[in-house]
């Protein structure tokens, strides 16, 4: 990673951000989810406009050599540091109907129109075993590549059936050092191989081998139960053949560029783009300079950052980059922005170096630069430098000249002061109110403790019960009891131990009963305060039955 100098010049950028202008116009561009296509396959084409429009793209340009499927559109809106962006995007599935280098025609859309773009169409090369219904394939683009230079690996499975819980197992790769990662997601498209029509699914992944080696590749796997004459098959496994990839190491610098950095790729974009107009700039005003990498078969990790040389005359300070990647059908796109906030000292004229990018093409294997050429801007003195006054009357005295001179100086007349006074007394008593009402006592209504569960009610009552039973304490077990008694049954609480026996099991019950004939009978007694104890550690709750009850009061009125 490289190290990023950290300062705090945030408010120059805030303020070059504030006289940027963004640039006009629509623009259309078409691009295809790959560019190396066999003559029985589809692929998508996209057309983009930078505007949501209403007008149809012209697409009767690719009936001459492609067959047009099914289109789909989409409208999509971003915003950006405050700046609101709209996009439209048609997509259509297009079969070649030739092989060989195809152009794909520029694709009008109102009144802007795409660049050609060429594609690749090739025989087909592979043949199936036999009629197969399900199958699996994998391929590299390239069989020897340099050190963290991508290596694309593209798994394909193909199916005539379908199929049930179907699952791909990533290759493993193995040998040197190897990083990772997918280039976009899967692709659905269709095939025709020896008359029979194959749906396929392609995934790809992007490696970048990070020492010279090689890299070898198991068999992708593909599991799943297909569906055969309304039929399913136990699960299958289907594999591909394994691959291996020579990785050669880096290769000697450019005689001009002996200490370039490493920076493989298939093609390399260098750009810039000003805030406003670099022709004129005062001196003191800040004016930003975004120069951009992007780089087809990199990651935007691994584009290394732009020095800019040091030029007198005006003072650059870099901000944070960056860093972004798109999918592309080469792979991954990565791009890497850095911004400058310069600023002119002195007024003159002031050439910005150009500045030079050596990188090596992997589709050619040979060094290339990319450009910025060298800029020259004219630095204006500062609009804030002093213009010279009338000529002094030579009558004037000394005395006068004194004055003058002090009058020259822009003074403030005596009631801004006044009021500046007034301001301030107003917002020191302000300050003193808001310090005040803050700080004063604030009376807090007690809060009473939330009432304490019924069941954590009824549980401390029973421990109660069962301490006072081995305690010998009559009167505590029986206000216990009761007390539990009157939440378990609270519409028809037990007013005795004899009428709660009637509502608990056996063995609790019979201890109540020899405890309420011991204590109130004709022959009291002490009772058995660990077996009462035991009965109340456990015992179970019966549906009460009041006729039942021992100490029912009989009627006033008994029947004759």
């Amino acid at each position: 990673m490289v190290d990023i100098r950290k300062r705090n010049f945030g408010w120059l950028t805030v303020i070059a951000l504030l006289l940027g202008v963004q640039a006009a116009g629509a623009a259309v561009v078409t691009r295809v989810d790959r560019a190396d296509i066999e003559l029985n396959e589809s692929f998508t084409l996209e057309v983009i406009s930078d505007e949501i429009i209403d007008v149809q793209p012209n697409i009767s340009v690719l009936e001459q050599d492609f067959f047009v499927g099914q289109g789909s559109q989409l409208s999509n809106t971003t915003i950006v540091n405050g700046q609101i962006r709209r996009s439209k995007t048609w997509t259509y599935v297009l079969m070649p109907r030739r092989a060989g280098d195809i152009t794909i025609p520029a694709i009008s859309v109102g009144s802007e129109q795409s660049e050609p773009l060429m594609i690749k169409v090739s025989e087909p090369t592979y043949a199936p075993p036999g009629q197969a219904e399900v199958f699996v394939t994998a391929e590299v683009d390239f069989d020897e590549a340099y050190v963290q230079a991508q290596v694309l690996l593209s798994v394909k499975i193909y199916r005539s059936v379908a199929t049930r819980q179907p699952a791909l197992r990533d290759p493993t790769v193995s040998g040197v050092e190897v990083l990772s990662e997918l280039a976009g997601d899967d692709r659905s498209y269709e095939a025709i191989i020896d008359g029979t029509a194959y749906n396929v699914v392609e995934r790809v992944y992007a490696l970048y081998p990070q020492e010279s080696g090689t890299i070898a590749i198991s068999p992708a796997k593909f599991e799943a139960r297909v569906l055969r004459n309304g039929r399913i098959t136990g699960r299958k496994v289907f594999e591909s053949e394994p691959l291996s990839v020579t990785i050669l190491p880096i290769p000697e610098r450019p005689a001009d560029y002996p200490d370039a950095a490493w920076l493989p790729a298939k093609d390399l974009e260098l750009s810039e783009d000003w805030s406003r107009d670099v022709a004129e700039v005062k001196a003191g005003e800040p004016l930003t300079r975004r120069v951009s990498i992007s780089a087809l078969g990199q990651l935007e990790t691994q584009i290394p950052a732009l020095d800019p040389p040091a030029t007198p005359g005006i003072n650059v300070y870099p901000d944070k980059p960056d860093l972004t990647r798109t999918i592309e059908a080469g792979g991954i796109r990565g791009m890497r922005s850095d911004q400058y906030a310069m600023i002119g000292v002195t007024a003159g004229t002031v050439v910005l170096p150009a500045l030079d990018v050596p990188w090596w093409n992997t589709r050619t294997g040979e060094w290339e630069v990319a450009t910025l050429p060298e800029r020259t801007i004219a630095v204006l003195p500062s609009a804030e430098a002093p213009t010279p006054g009338p000529e002094p009357d030579a009558a004037t005295d000394t005395t006068d000249e004194a004055a003058a001179a002090t009058d020259a100086s822009p003074a403030l007349p005596a009631s801004f002061w006044r009021r500046a006074a007034e301001l301030l007394a107003a917002l020191w008593v302000v300050t003193l109110l808001a310090w005040w009402w803050t700080s004063r006592p604030v009376k807090r209504e007690p809060r009473q403790p939330a009432p304490m569960p019924l069941h954590k009610q009824q549980s401390r009552l029973l421990k109660e019960a069962r301490k006072a039973a081995r305690a010998g304490d009559g009167n505590g077990v029986k206000q216990s009891l009761l007390q539990w008694a009157a939440i378990e049954w609270p519409d028809d609480a037990p007013r005795s131990l004899g009428n709660l026996a009637g509502r608990v099991s056996a063995d609790l019950a019979g201890e109540l009963q020899r405890f309420s004939s011991l204590s109130y009978g004709p022959q009291p007694g002490d009772f058995d305060g660990e077996a009462l104890a035991r009965a109340i550690r456990s015992f179970s709750v019966l549906k009460p039955d009041r006729a039942s009850d021992d100490e029912s009061l009989p009627p006033l009125m008994p029947a004759s």
